[in-house]
């Protein structure tokens, strides 16, 4: 999920477009489509960097113990 200008885009691992776009963060909030694709969730904030990141499936790196 990016900021655009007018407004937020969902964008999928992969895909060159946007598969939503919408006029505020929170209407645009992609868990839900994270945790049904079973992928990465990625937030950034305005300038672009990365804010928050979760993982809803096989995690490749998970931590040791």
């Amino acid at each position: 999920m990016f900021k655009k200008t007018g407004g937020w885009n969902v964008k999928g691992a992969g895909n060159s477009k946007a598969t939503k776009h919408t006029n505020t963060q929170a209407e645009a909030y992609a868990r839900t489509i994270s945790i049904n694709q079973k992928s990465e969730l990625i937030v950034h904030g305005k300038k672009g960097q990365i804010r928050e990141r979760n993982f809803y499936g096989n995690d490749p790196y998970p931590p040791k113990g």
